[in-house]
This record gives structure tokens, C-alpha cells and sequence, in this order.
């Protein structure tokens, strides 16, 4: 079988379930596995993901606004490689190629040549198990698929009985905020609020299987978060940290529970948020540390794999400086 994975987290999954070698073609973020990378690039951006996120958040509402794809798809690699599943999404038209962004490349296909379609769409960690048996019935690793989804859910089922435990013993659960994007502020949605819900925490501004949404500056010091965690959507940990360190703050941000109590946190966001892939359980795990360090001594959990361990860093603040 030939396997066109448009989905980062669609990727992984694939390797995840042994189907790493069907794989022909990718898009342009799928790095993981590395291998992964070293496949053809089927989608191309139309933005400019290393501009500022002010400029790129521009770019991406222009290109909308006049009913513009931000995508590019290179139609004639994606004809040579003769794929007989495709794997797509419909959930998030700015984080990945939508099956509208493919209609114009398949429609010049002969009806017979033309791929399996797979759209993988989900909304909760629920959907993420659903979706990763689907493609793996798909891609004939229904086994495969089925040992993932249930190794993976055991996994978080595990930090949320814990979780449960100790919320029974201790002061209600921490408040918690999650940005997914900076400029403008973004609160991140789906799965991550139930994510820090299954965690231990209380999402203060995010509804489970809703889409993030902008957000205002009195929004969030409204909330009063006792925990911050910078998750931006496509960035891993030195990205994150890069445009932190760049994002001006309004005043009054250092009067927030979470920054004068030392709990802000910067973390791998494209490796364990923001893609719906294998890796959400790990990020389950790396909450639930992150949500009870200040009780043991702001150490990370030793149960944590030492990939995940180092996918955070804690940002020091003093006073007004980031």
C-alpha cells in the first residue's frame, strides 16, 4: 500500500502502528519521526511560518479573507506518487491541508485512480483513539492500530485515577491557562482543556472540543490563573521561547497568581498539544507534572520519559522582565 499522510500528527500515527514504510509522501511540518522527514513534501505553505506571529496571523486572515487556501499542493508529485490512501483533516484549515485544498489536484484523476480518502478530524482524546483505529483499519494495521489506541488510553486513564486521588486529599484544582498562540493571544481548545482537566487542573478559559479562540488581555487577567502554560500551536520548545521572549506584555501581567508565584511554563506545543497524534497521552503526563510541582520542590516527575522531561522549561520572572 501507498500512503499520502497530509496530517503531521496523521504521520505519526502511521509510524506508530509499523506503517512507516508505505508512507510516500508528507507535508512540510511532518518531522516526526525524523525519518518522516525525509519523505516528499506534498503540501507547501503559502505564509511565512518564521515571520512574527502578528505578521503571520495577518497573513493567514488575508489570504482567508479572500477565500484563499494557505496551502499549496504540488499537484503533480502528488499524481506521481500514485497514492491509494490519502489522510486528511477537516478540523483546523490553518494548521493543515483540508480536503478542499486536494479537490482541484484529484479532480483531473481518472474516478478509478483516485485514492482512498481518510479525514481525520477529531475534537476530544476520545476521537484521537476513534481516529487512529480508523486509519489504521485503513492502512491494514487494524491490530496494530487497536494495541495503540488502547496502550494509549490506559496510559491517561492511569494519570486521571491518580489525579482523582489526590484531588480527594488536597486544595481544589489549579486554575489553569493555556496559550496556544501569543499576538494575538489565543487560548488553546479541543482536547488540551480536557487534557488539563484529566491532569488535575481547571481550564479557565478553554471548553473541552471547542476551538480556541482570541482572546483579550482583561479576559485573561479576569481569570486569574495560578498556572500558564505556553503552548503555541506549530512550535516546539526553543521556537516557543524564542517568540516568547519577543511578545511585549500589557502591564499588569506580572500581577497574575501564576507569573508571581513562578508558574509559567513553556513547552513543546507541536509535539504534545497541538497535534492530535500518539504523543497527547505523554502530554497528559507532562500537565499532571507540571500542575503538582510546586508541591514537590518544582521537580519534574521521575515516571516522566526523559523526552518528555525535557519538552518544558520554566520561565523565570522577575517583576516586569520575562
Amino acid at each position: 500500500m501507498r500512503i499520502v499522510s497530509l496530517l503531521p500528527a496523521a504521520t505519526e500515527i502511521l509510524y506508530a502502528i509499523g506503517a512507516g514504510d508505505s508512507v510516500v509522501g508528507v507535508t512540510h511540518e511532518c518531522d516526526y519521526p525524523s525519518t518522516a522527514a525525509a519523505k516528499p513534501a506534498v503540501i507547501r505553505p503559502r505564509v511565512d511560518p518564521a515571520a512574527p506571529q502578528g505578521d503571520l496571523d495577518r497573513q493567514v486572515r488575508e489570504l482567508v479573507g479572500r477565500g484563499e487556501s494557505i496551502y499549496a499542493v504540488d499537484a503533480d508529485l502528488l499524481e506521481s506518487l500514485a497514492p491509494d490512501l490519502l489522510v486528511t483533516q477537516d478540523l483546523c484549515h490553518v494548521c493543515a491541508a483540508s480536503p478542499e485544498d486536494l479537490a482541484a489536484s484529484l479532480a483531473r484523476w481518472p474516478p478509478h485512480t483516485r485514492p482512498r480518502i481518510i479525514t481525520f478530524s477529531p475534537r476530544t482524546l476520545a476521537g484521537v483513539w476513534r481516529g487512529i483505529r480508523e486509519i489504521a483499519e485503513a492502512a491494514g494495521r487494524t491490530a496494530e492500530g487497536e494495541a495503540l489506541a488502547q496502550r494509549l488510553q490506559n496510559r491517561v486513564n492511569g494519570i486521571a485515577d491518580r489525579a482523582r486521588c489526590e484531588a480527594a486529599t488536597s486544595s481544589p484544582s489549579p486554575r489553569v491557562l493555556c496559550l496556544e498562540w501569543f499576538d494575538p493571544p489565543f487560548f488553546a481548545g479541543h482536547w488540551v482543556p480536557e487534557m488539563v482537566r484529566l491532569a488535575g487542573g481547571c481550564d479557565v478559559l478553554g471548553r473541552e472540543g471547542e476551538p480556541s479562540v482570541a482572546v483579550g488581555w482583561p479576559q485573561i487577567f479576569e481569570a486569574q490563573p495560578e498556572i500558564i502554560i505556553l503552548m503555541p500551536c506549530g512550535y516546539g520548545l526553543e521556537r516557543n521561547l524564542e517568540i516568547w521572549r519577543s511578545t511585549p506584555l500589557p502591564s499588569g501581567w506580572e500581577k497574575l497568581p501564576a507569573v508571581m508565584a513562578g508558574r509559567v511554563y513553556a513547552v513543546d506545543g507541536n509535539g504534545y498539544f497541538s497535534r492530535s497524534g500518539p504523543r497527547l497521552a505523554e502530554g497528559v503526563a507532562l500537565l499532571a507534572s507540571l500542575l503538582r510541582s510546586a508541591e514537590n520542590g518544582g521537580a519534574v516527575s521521575p515516571a516522566l520519559p526523559v523526552e518528555t522531561a525535557a519538552a518544558f522549561q520554566q520561565i523565570q520572572i522577575t517583576s516586569n522582565s520575562r
